[in-house]
């Protein structure tokens, strides 16, 4: 008789931290929490934003566990698994190879002692700390990434190809749009394409026509985008990516706007001149700008000042664009002091409402799926929330090109008639900075 393996889940600080959660999403297995995570867990519990409240929640769900029996001999989760927490044995003989003043070895002897109680049967270790998964790979223990919010990393640009006769090119310019009954036949893709995809519509026959368009798909339309979408903007766009995010920076429709791109693509500034021109117009109160305050490395409690103050040196890419466009360095502060431009760390989002507002997160690469949620669900009535970020440019540990919030953003809300996004492929900052992206 063979009897089925079990799955003993070893679970890292990382993951609780990433994800409060996470404990009640494993399915049919044994979750092992060390004890020393705990110790971990204490010293996040009072930290700003996330951090604090995701341990936070997990000391309070741990203690909500007591209450069904002792964690020390196992208690039942959802979904077929159940939780122990306890102290392994530290005269393992593999403790002698592991320097145990370092939680993760602590985490890994944890793991190995398992493995030993329990040789027929799996035992994994699950981290969002990839220097911890290299080391249980070293011990002879697996180990694999939190994977519940990977996201196959199909690049989707936001734009879409679309083939039509010259004479329907034609029409589009003289019409302003076409609808898809004009059509002798209706190219299949575009009645799958989600609403606000962004075409560029070519000639069938192989002429020069062209033009530039956005799905409708409620309507079942194509909609030009042309100069003349911009007519009394200060600024131009500079190439077809541009126009499309410029439409949809401008438009009342798109209430969430993700904007990928290269170094010197132009995300941040085209971002800030629309936030800017509506609100000199009127159409919205204020410009919030936030970001993610940890990939530099220093957190923003250690810096002095205000927090405005604290806040400068992630702001200077906003203030050069400022003096780029206006020729005013007071420019900024002039807004800042109306009340029309306020700057909101990341950590000091939660229980806020933002109303008629433009909410602007720039590196929000650097974010995790959590944190967006935690900005996107603040927002009130007739706001707007702009995502900006380049996803080869992470510097969050934990998350990566298929975790990052950005990436999972665009991908998950795509469908909601309510959403955009584009990528913008070409850098516009200079000719050197172009020429050296490309050689260097």
């Amino acid at each position: 008789m063979v009897r089925d393996k079990k799955l003993f889940v070893v679970l890292d600080t990382s993951v609780l931290l990433y994800d409060k959660k996470s404990l009640e999403h494993f399915e049919n297995c044994t979750v092992h929490l060390p004890l020393i995570v705990l110790d971990e867990l204490d010293r996040f519990k009072e930290s700003p934003g996330l951090l604090g409240e995701n341990a936070r929640y997990v000391n309070r769900f741990l203690d909500e566990l007591r209450t069904h029996g002792k964690l020390s001999e196992g208690v039942p989760l959802s979904k077929g698994s159940s939780l122990v927490v306890s102290l392994r044995h530290p005269d393992n003989p593999r403790s002698h190879d592991l320097d145990l003043d370092y939680g993760d070895n602590r985490i890994l002897l944890h793991g190995l002692q398992i493995q030993s109680d329990n040789p027929d049967n799996t035992v994994r270790i699950v981290t969002k700390d990839i220097n911890l998964r290299v080391k249980a790979d070293a011990v002879g223990l697996e180990a694999e990434d939190y994977n519940r919010d990977y996201l196959a990393d199909d690049a989707w640009s936001g734009v879409e190809s679309v083939t039509v006769d010259d004479d329907f090119i034609d029409k589009i310019y003289r019409d302003r749009q076409l609808e898809v009954e004009e059509f002798p036949e209706v190219p299949v893709d575009l009645l799958g394409f989600v609403h606000n995809t962004f075409l560029t519509v070519k000639s069938i026959s192989g002429s020069k026509k062209s033009t530039l368009c956005r799905w409708n798909a409620i309507e079942k339309k194509m909609q030009l985008i042309d100069d003349a979408n911009f007519s009394d903007i200060k600024f131009k766009p500079r190439n077809k990516e541009q126009k499309f995010a410029m439409w949809a920076l401008l438009s009342k429709e798109v209430k969430l706007l993700s904007i990928t791109g290269l170094a010197g693509s132009g995300k941040t500034f085209l971002a800030l001149m629309a936030a800017i021109h509506q609100i000199e117009t009127g159409e919205y109160d204020r410009l919030v700008i936030t970001r993610n305050m940890e990939p530099v490395g220093r957190d923003i409690g250690y810096l002095p000042g205000t927090v405005d103050e604290k806040m400068a040196p992630w702001l200077a890419p906003i203030l050069d664009n400022m003096r780029c466009q206006f020729r005013d360095p007071l420019k900024f502060e002039a807004m800042q002091e109306k009340g029309q431009i306020e700057i909101a760390p990341l950590t000091f989002i939660r229980g806020r409402t933002f109303t008629n507002s433009i909410i602007m997160v720039d590196e929000s690469q650097n974010a995790s799926i959590h944190e967006l949620k935690t900005i996107i669900t603040r927002v009130g009535e007739g706001s707007k929330v702009i995502l900006i970020g380049d996803t080869d440019q992470i510097d969050t540990p934990y998350i990566n090109r298929q975790t990052n919030g950005l990436s999972i953003v665009a991908k998950k809300m795509r469908a909601s008639k309510l959403t955009a996004h584009i990528h913008l492929p070409s850098g516009v900052r200079s000719s050197l900075a172009t020429e050296a992206g490309k050689i260097l």
